[in-house]
């Protein structure tokens, strides 16, 4: 589901943008749209820091009383996000500022729902594009977008769950090694190892019955009975499983 988040210190705003975001649904067919509406930026701020809410898009005000929406918007990227911003104003002053906070667009208001809808399809796009590329991991109670190509392997350790990254860092997760399962065994390239490992098998190197060797040098001790299941999983990944053996 697609998250939405308005943020606008006018109600009547609030509920004309709202009201042309459900025109733009029903245009398009789209159900799994979530809109949330604030009417000042700590609000959102609040919601975004204390109750993991990262929206895909954000209509920002900028000429808000408490705190100008640019200001708000450069919060909201020193906290890890990623998300599309939109600005929505009266004044063409801060354009410069926007676009150094790499918005998605800067609309004058009133804003034409012609122009609203084509740089929403441009949001869309974009953000499917990304999520064949990227995940997002809370981190340190941030958000952190991790590129899948990134990814060397995933690893149990008792309590602990990390992810292991092509730069020779890894990332603490609070989270199981099913709901980690749940989202990178989506992709083709990743593979379950028992019950401790999921390996990315771009970065699978050589393999033997102990072992996975990775590109970056780093090997990994295989489980009991692990390895037959990883080398046809490694063979079928790269050549479709055309009837070739890999050697023993």
């Amino acid at each position: 589901m697609y998250s939405i988040a308005l943020c606008d210190d006018e109600m009547e705003e609030l509920n004309r943008t709202q009201e042309s975001l459900h025109h733009y649904m029903r245009l398009h067919a789209i159900s799994d749209f979530d809109i949330k509406k604030f009417e000042n930026a700590e609000e959102l701020l609040y919601v975004m820091r204390h109750k993991d809410y990262m929206p895909d898009i954000l209509l920002l005000d900028i000429y808000m009383p408490e705190k100008l929406g640019t200001t708000l918007a450069k919060e909201i990227r020193e906290m890890g996000s990623n998300s599309r911003i939109v600005f929505l104003t009266s004044s063409r002053d801060h354009a410069l500022e926007a676009f150094r906070l790499e918005a998605a667009q800067y609309l004058v208001k009133p804003v034409v729902e012609k122009e609203l809808f084509t740089v929403l399809d441009k949001c869309f796009r974009d953000l499917e594009e990304e999520a064949k590329k990227y995940l997002l991991f809370k981190v340190d109670g941030k958000i952190r977008r991790v590129p899948l190509a990134d990814i060397l392997y995933c690893e149990a350790q008792g309590k602990r769950q990390y992810i292991h990254l092509s730069d020779d860092t890894h990332l603490v997760l609070n989270m199981t090694m099913g709901e980690i399962g749940g989202l990178v065994l989506n992709y083709p390239e990743f593979t379950k190892v028992g019950i401790s490992y999921i390996i990315n098998m771009n970065h699978l190197d050589t393999l033997n019955a102990r072992e996975a060797h990775l590109d970056n040098g780093h090997s990994i001790y295989l489980p009991r009975g692990s390895y037959g299941v990883l080398r046809e999983n490694y063979f079928r990944y790269y050549c479709g499983g055309g009837g070739v053996e890999l050697p023993e």
